[in-house]
């Protein structure tokens, strides 16, 4: 209990009290690269990377220094389309970030991001692409493509429902994510009302949800950085900057809901047989 303890200690330091948080870029310039701008701080708002709700299942992983794997569902934006290579995708900088979080502990995500797809067919392949992997985190970007097709989300999405039963049918913790901001998607006349939906819909399932269109706006209205900086040329997937920082974020949330101090038992990994 007291790594767990330790561990509590560490995250909370990362949100409590601060009204802004900023960190250099992982990207940042080298010395071996002088003729290259200065990369900008990636910044966030403390209450954008903090759950509503613990993380349970994955927090009683931890704190018996048991294995945790986690699943990324989602379209390309999961995928890591407008990366410059699969290992600059959000779930890739996720694993590196947590496991800056949790030195030695073994942890897996895994990327099942498809291109295009919309929310029913994400749940058509949750049995073989996310609960045949046995997760204890399952982190489900949804929203965006059906908002480019003129179809949004809406209370009455099946798909939505249907998915989150089922993700909790098999009691794993679950982080809905809502769409990029970026200019192709705020063009949209829904864009505001998927977000609102997608936040609504999480807490009436008591899951928790990153607030990823409001980290990105934040970039762009607060920060002042044109969209060219976190958006690649087609005006709708992020670059590798924006993985990398929406990575370090959503690290920290997950560090702090799994290491939050509750009245949860811990489980410890089984002794050798002597």
């Amino acid at each position: 209990m007291h790594h767990a303890s330790f561990l509590a200690r560490t995250a909370l330091s990362a949100v409590a009290g601060i009204t802004v948080l900023a960190v250099a870029s992982a990207l940042a310039q080298t010395p071996e690269s002088p003729a290259l701008a200065p990369m900008p701080k990636c910044t966030v708002a403390a209450d954008q990377v903090q759950f509503d709700l613990p993380l349970a299942r994955t927090a009683l992983r931890l704190s018996g220094g048991l294995p945790i794997k986690i699943v990324a569902i989602g379209s390309s934006s999961t995928g890591g389309a407008g990366a410059s290579a699969p290992a600059a995708s959000y779930p890739s900088r996720l694993e590196i970030e947590l496991k800056r979080h949790f030195p030695g502990h073994d942890l897996t995500v895994v990327n099942r991001g498809v291109n295009g797809e919309e929310a029913g067919e994400m749940v058509a392949r949750f049995e073989s692409g996310v609960i045949a992997e046995n997760p204890h985190l399952v982190l489900w970007q949804v929203g965006t493509n059906a908002l480019l097709r003129d179809h949004p989300l809406d209370a009455r999405s099946v798909a939505l429902r249907e998915g989150l039963a089922r993700l909790k049918e098999i009691r794993t913790d679950v982080v809905l994510m809502d769409p990029q901001f970026a200019p192709r998607v705020i063009a949209k006349p829904d864009a505001e009302a998927t977000v609102s939906l997608l936040a609504a819909t999480a807490k009436e399932n008591k899951v928790d949800l990153f607030q990823r269109f409001a980290v990105m706006r934040r970039w762009h209205e607060v920060d002042g950085l044109p969209f060219e900086t976190f958006i690649s040329p087609d005006g709708l997937h992020m670059n590798d900057w924006s993985y990398a920082c929406m990575a370090k974020w959503l690290g920290v949330a997950i560090a702090e809901a799994t290491t939050r101090p509750t009245a949860t038992a811990t489980v410890t990994a089984p002794q050798a047989k002597k």
